[in-house]
């Protein structure tokens, strides 16, 4: 099973809103938001909250790609997030995550007995590749026990 339909099987807002998981890879993450009508706004496009969880399914699946062999001594947290509304979204929605730092130097920083912090940036797009919303996830990975 890939890491993005164990998301969709697991995660019930990534179910919910019928999240596409494109691509997933330590260096890249892409999921889709269908166009949905029962999760448009006042406006006809995708809800302010589906493309929050858009975005921040997008780090998520990121996150598991790059640390997922670390969950044994470690669990991924979403420490804060940030987004901000670009241009009016249309039709389906796009994000693609990235890590904002090496995963080596985060996994570093565990082996040193710290709680690494690690932002992911998302780019959420329409069709046609205007950005429609950029958005940051900073992330911790807490030591078990």
């Amino acid at each position: 099973m890939s890491i993005g339909e164990m998301l969709a099987a697991t995660v019930p807002m990534a179910r919910t809103l019928n999240l596409e998981f494109l691509e997933t890879s330590p260096e890249k993450a892409v999921v889709a938001l269908p166009d949905q009508s029962d999760y448009h706004n006042h406006v006809g496009g995708p809800h302010a909250g589906a493309m929050f969880t858009l975005g921040e399914s997008a780090s998520g699946a990121i996150v598991l790609a790059a640390f997922g062999d670390q969950l044994t001594r470690a669990v991924p947290l979403a420490v804060s997030a940030d987004i901000a509304y670009k241009k009016l979204a249309m039709g389906r929605v796009t994000a693609t995550a990235s890590l904002g730092r090496p995963a080596a130097d985060v996994i570093a920083e565990l082996d040193a007995g710290q709680r690494p912090e690690f932002p992911v940036s998302i780019a959420i797009q329409r069709e046609d590749g205007a950005v429609t919303g950029e958005m940051t996830v900073v992330w911790t990975l807490r030591p078990n026990g």
